[in-house]
Order: structure tokens, then C-alpha cells, then sequence
């Protein structure tokens, strides 16, 4: 077999680490040891909360003048589901057909890969360095995202360091390396809607409020209209009802409450209090509206409560970090990548609040799946196209 690239050899050791959510698995150890061998500082930070696990951060970084540059990233990765359903042991790193197999491998161990590879042939080629480079790396990312990036940056911030633009290492491609760059993400909000009724018997419906009536008349108002047409960036807000629960095991009992789980994912037209606002109105034209509560005077009674913390949407408009970083992926692909706001959600909304950031790293397609994977020749691309930015956005001291 021909001998693996560095971004391959740094990839095949951090899937070995089996560092499922929150557990660290060896991979911010592997981490420590490459970077403080190029030179960073590294420093390992344990976060805490109520209710939520520890998480173990690592943040290194190598020069102390700006323009200062951080690459994003997590080590942390999803189950792997059933392990017999895998062609090779998830944790193992093979290679098959010129792909290397294992958890972790686009999301987002790779990207983590190919930036260190790249950050040490940068630094073989700039001595001294002009600028700085870091690494702000989470095990929280697919977690609850409590102790993890958020936390890490302040304390980044508290330490006085500015940070000048990021790039975020998810996998931002959708088919190929250099089509797609985050360039922003639109706002996500969850909610639980609980209609509240009357248990009775099924046969003496006078005698009971059935919820379930009640719960898809509000879910019929909350989804009849659409929330907007989209903007000039972004994609049209979108809702979807994610579960719906009574939780009642008996056939002839009508159940005293009814509940819907909603997600919905809105654009620049809206905030996390505008769009609630939305949805609670709509919520109440379907209480008052009666069409089918039967025989039963009243408003529908129902509440709502809503889930986690509000994922704001934002859009990064700097045209140094997404000219350069475009400038690089076409110089290396020879593509034109196109800038885009669409997909979920990820570590980016906590970054924008310090400084530019966009998202860009492998081909997502085998994300979370069973044999997650990736090309061998996309991590030397990707790596590339890393260097190719170093070296364009930080100045040459002409030495």
C-alpha cells in the first residue's frame, strides 16, 4: 500500500480514540502531543455544569502577534450504532478502496487532521512566523454543547487574546472538496406543545375533553402558512413537528394531555423573540378557533414550553476571510466554491460573536452514518487548501 499522507497518518490515530461524547478517548492526549511538538502551547480545560457531564477542552496556540488565525474543531464523536453492521471496526481507521473507515471520519477528526498538517508545513516554511495560529478544539460538540466552545472562548477572551477570523472544520461539502463554504446559518429554536384535557371514558365523550382534538387543531394552525419566502441568503424558515406523544396504552380511554415536539429553523427575517412570538400567536388563533373541539365552550387549553437555548442565525460578510479562503480552494480544486447558509447547526453561532468565521472541511455525505468515511486523496486536498490560506492570509515576514 502506497505510504499515507500526514493528514491521513494524524487522521488513522485520532479514530483510534474512541472518544464518543463527552468521553475524551485519548484524542485531545494525541492532540497535545503533536502540537507541543510544533511548538503551540497547549492548554487542557475542564468545564463543569448543573445536570451535564464534564467535558475536557484543549486550546493551543503558537505565535503572539495578530493577525491571529484559529482553526475550530471537536474531537468528540456520535455512537456508532450497531458495530456489526460496519464492513471494519469503527475505531480502527482501515482503509477500503482507497476510503479510510471509522467514526469520526469527516465529522470531524478529519478536518482536525489535515489543519494540523497543514499549520506544521506552514510553520516548516515560515520561520520565523509572522501572525498566530490556534486551535480551540471541544469534546462537546455533539453533546449538549455546554462545556465546550461556548465556555472555551470566553475563557480565551478573559485571557485578552483577540482572535481575527476562524474556520470552522465540519464538513461543509456536500459533494465534492472546494463546492461549499459556511458562510452563515440560520437560527434554530425547539418547543414542546402540551394541550391539557379532561380523562374520561371513550364511550362518554360529554364526560371528558379529549386533547388529541385539541393538539391537531393548534398543529394544523401552527403549519398552515408559510413563515416567510426566504431573504437574498438564506433558505425559507421551516418547521417541523418532530414528535407527538399521549402516551396513553389503553384504547378506550381518552387521555388527559397531548403533547407535539417541534423544531423549526428560521432565517435573518426573524430572532429567537420574534419567531417565538410567531408561534405563539399561531398557537392561540387554533385554541380559539374550535373547529374541532366538539360541544365544548372555551379556548383549547394548552402551553408551551420551550426546549434548550435559542441558536441565533447570523451571516459573516468578511471579505478577507472568504476571498482568501475562496482564492485557496480554487487555486488548489480549480473550483469556485459557492457560499451558503443552508444545513444545520454547529459551533459557528458561538464563534460569531468574537470574530469572522466560516465553516469549510471534508465531504459530509457518510456523516453520523454506519462506515462513516473518506477519501484518502480528499485529506492532501483538503490539507491544501488549509496551507494554501495560512499562506495567503498571514503576512511574510520575508525572511
Amino acid at each position: 500500500m502506497t505510504q499515507l499522507s500526514r493528514s491521513a497518518e494524524l487522521l488513522k490515530n485520532l479514530i483510534r480514540c474512541p472518544s464518543i461524547t463527552p468521553a475524551e478517548g485519548g484524542a485531545l492526549n494525541y492532540l497535545q502531543q503533536e502540537l507541543t511538538r510544533l511548538g503551540f502551547e497547549v492548554h487542557r480545560i475542564i468545564f463543569s455544569d448543573e445536570n451535564t457531564p464534564d467535558v475536557e477542552n484543549l486550546y493551543a496556540r503558537i505565535g503572539d502577534q495578530a493577525p491571529h488565525v484559529c482553526f475550530a474543531g471537536h474531537t468528540d464523536v456520535v455512537p456508532v450504532g450497531d458495530p456489526g453492521q460496519w464492513k471494519k471496526d469503527p475505531f480502527a481507521a482501515e482503509i477500503v478502496d482507497d476510503q479510510m473507515i471509522g467514526r469520526g471520519a469527516v465529522d470531524m477528526k478529519g478536518g482536525i487532521a489535515c489543519f494540523i498538517a497543514a499549520a506544521e508545513k506552514f510553520l516548516a516554511n515560515r520561520n520565523p512566523l509572522s501572525g498566530s495560529i490556534s486551535l480551540l478544539i471541544t469534546g462537546d460538540e455533539e453533546g449538549p454543547s455546554i462545556n465546550g466552545t461556548d465556555k472555551l472562548l470566553k475563557w480565551v477572551n478573559d485571557r485578552g487574546e483577540k482572535i481575527d477570523a476562524c474556520i470552522v472544520g465540519e464538513p461543509s461539502n456536500a459533494k465534492t472538496i472546494g463546492d461549499t463554504i459556511k458562510n452563515g446559518r440560520r437560527g434554530s429554536l425547539s418547543g414542546k406543545l402540551t394541550v391539557h384535557g379532561v380523562q374520561g371514558h371513550s364511550a362518554y365523550p360529554h364526560l371528558a375533553d379529549n386533547p388529541v382534538r385539541g393538539l391537531i387543531d393548534l398543529l394544523d394552525s401552527l403549519l398552515a402558512a408559510p413563515f416567510d419566502q426566504g431573504t437574498d441568503e438564506f433558505q425559507p424558515t421551516n418547521l417541523e413537528v418532530t414528535s407527538v406523544d399521549v402516551g396513553n396504552p389503553a384504547a378506550n380511554v381518552i387521555p388527559a394531555s397531548a403533547s407535539a415536539i417541534f423544531n423549526i429553523r428560521f432565517n435573518d427575517l426573524w430572532n429567537g423573540q420574534t419567531i417565538a412570538e410567531e408561534i405563539e400567536q399561531r398557537f392561540k388563533a387554533g385554541a380559539s378557533s374550535a373547529r374541532i373541539r366538539q360541544n365544548k365552550p372555551g379556548p383549547t387549553n394548552f402551553s408551551i414550553e420551550w426546549i434548550g437555548r435559542v441558536s441565533p442565525v447570523f451571516l459573516t460578510t468578511d471579505k478577507p476571510l472568504t476571498d482568501t479562503l475562496s482564492n485557496a480552494i480554487k487555486s488548489v480544486t480549480g473550483k469556485t466554491p459557492q457560499l451558503s447558509t443552508g444545513g444545520g447547526t454547529s459551533d459557528a453561532r458561538f464563534i460569531k460573536d468574537y470574530c469572522p468565521v466560516v465553516e469549510f472541511g471534508l465531504v459530509g455525505q457518510t456523516m453520523h452514518q454506519i462506515d462513516e468515511r473518506v477519501e484518502i486523496d480528499d485529506l492532501q486536498t483538503l490539507a491544501d487548501i488549509y496551507y494554501t490560506f495560512l499562506d495567503e492570509y498571514l503576512p511574510d515576514n520575508g525572511a
